[in-house]
């Protein structure tokens, strides 16, 4: 694992932390069973195999 050679500030760490930010997926719409369902776009092969099932 990695170790800092050296203290770094709160300020510089609170900076670096708050440049990651999350994106919410891309909901791609999906028939299944003749139904419309918006699914994740990287997990739409599992919802038309079976292996994930949509709530709802």
């Amino acid at each position: 694992m990695a170790v800092p050679k050296r203290k770094l500030s709160r300020s510089n760490t609170r900076h670096r932390r708050a440049q990651w930010k999350a994106a919410a997926p891309v909901l791609v719409p999906v028939l299944i069973e003749g139904v419309r369902h918006l699914v994740p776009q990287r997990l739409v092969r599992a919802y038309q195999r079976g292996l994930l099932r949509p709530e709802g």
